[in-house]
C-alpha cells in the first residue's frame, strides 16, 4: 500500500470511527459530517454546489504562508520544514494494524486522532513491545483454548486508545526550529506532532528535518554572514573576514573602535540565527588603547 493510498485509508477509518462515536453518544452529526468532508478533500473532491460550508473544515493539509526573509535567508520556523502528509491512526486502530503500518512505512510511531483531527496521543514501537511484554506474563493457566488463539483474540482487543501514550508531547507551527529540536531532546523523542491553536493535526517534525537545515553550503553561508557584516558595520565590514568551513564561521581582523566592536557582538548574535551555522568563533582583536 502506497502512502497516499494509506493516508485515505487512515482518513476512510477516521470517517468510521467518528460515525462509531456518534451512536454511542460521543460524536454529534456534525463532527461525522466534518469527517465526510475531509474523506471528500482527501480524494480531491468538492462539497456539492450551494452546499453549507461546514464550520472548522480541514483538509489536514498545511497551508504555508510566503516565507519571510532576513539577509537573503529563510527565518525558518517549524512549519517550514515540517512533512504535511502524515500517517495517522484513530483510537480504535488494533495492535496488529499499527504494528502492519509501523513495519510497511518504515515509521518509529504515529499520532493518534480523535474527532476532527484533534491529537489525542501518539502510538510508537516501543508501545506495542511494551504491551506485549507485559502480557507474557498474564494468562498462563489453562483457558480450554489453543494458547495462539487466545493471544491472538487478546491482542486484536488492544486498541490505539490503550497502547498510546497521553496526552501527547506537540508543537506550534511558528515554534522556532531550535525550540523544536530542544524540545524533542529533553523529552527524547524522534518526532513531534504539529498541531494548530485548537490542538488539530497539521502536520509533523522530525530529527531528519532538524538537520536537513545543516545542509546549507558553506558558499551560501559565507554569503549571508558577509550580509550581516555589512549591516552591521557599516564602512568597517571590510575589517572584519569571515570564512566558513563545515558550518563553522571564522571571524578575524579588527574594526576601528569600540563602539564597532560592540556592534561586532550584536552582528554575532545574528550569525548564530541564520540556518546551518554549527559555530561561530571569534577571533577579531580588540581595539586598542589610545
Amino acid at each position: 500500500m502506497s502512502r497516499k493510498d494509506a493516508q485515505l485509508d487512515a482518513m476512510l477509518r477516521h470517517l468510521g470511527a467518528a460515525y462509531y462515536d456518534s451512536l454511542h453518544g460521543r460524536a454529534a452529526d456534525g463532527d461525522v459530517g466534518r469527517a465526510i468532508d475531509q474523506v471528500a478533500g482527501q480524494m480531491g473532491e468538492n462539497p456539492p454546489v450551494g452546499a453549507a460550508p461546514r464550520s472548522h473544515q480541514r483538509t489536514g493539509q498545511a497551508e504555508r504562508p510566503p516565507l519571510s526573509t532576513h539577509h537573503g535567508r529563510r527565518h525558518s520556523r517549524v512549519r517550514d520544514v515540517m512533512t504535511t502528509e502524515v500517517l495517522t491512526v484513530d483510537r480504535i486502530t488494533t495492535f496488529k494494524e499499527i504494528a502492519r503500518l509501523l513495519v510497511e512505512h518504515r515509521i518509529s510511531g504515529v499520532p493518534v486522532l480523535a474527532i476532527g483531527r484533534h491529537v489525542v496521543g501518539v502510538v510508537t514501537g516501543s508501545d506495542l513491545i511494551s504491551a506485549k511484554d507485559k502480557s507474557a506474563g498474564t494468562h498462563r493457566r489453562w483457558t480450554g483454548l489453543p494458547r495462539n488463539i487466545h493471544d491472538n483474540d487478546r491482542y486484536s482487543r488492544l486498541t490505539a486508545e490503550k497502547l498510546m501514550t497521553s496526552p501527547a508531547v506537540t508543537i506550534h507551527p511558528d515554534a522556532t526550529i531550535a525550540a523544536a529540536a530542544g524540545l524533542m531532546h529533553d523529552r527524547h523523542l524522534k518526532w513531534l506532532p504539529v498541531v494548530d491553536p485548537e490542538g488539530m493535526l497539521i502536520g509533523l517534525i522530525s530529527r531528519r528535518d532538524v538537520l536537513n537545515l545543516f545542509l546549507v553550503p558553506d558558499a551560501d553561508l559565507g554569503h549571508h554572514v558577509r550580509e550581516v557584516l555589512a549591516e552591521a558595520l557599516p564602512g568597517e565590514s571590510a575589517r572584519v573576514k569571515a570564512t566558513v568551513h563545515g558550518g563553522v564561521v571564522t571571524l578575524s581582523g579588527q574594526p576601528d573602535g569600540t563602539a564597532a566592536h560592540s556592534r561586532l557582538a550584536a552582528a554575532i548574535d545574528l550569525i548564530w540565527g541564520i540556518d546551518g551555522v554549527v559555530d561561530v568563533i571569534d577571533h577579531v582583536s580588540q581595539p586598542q588603547p589610545a
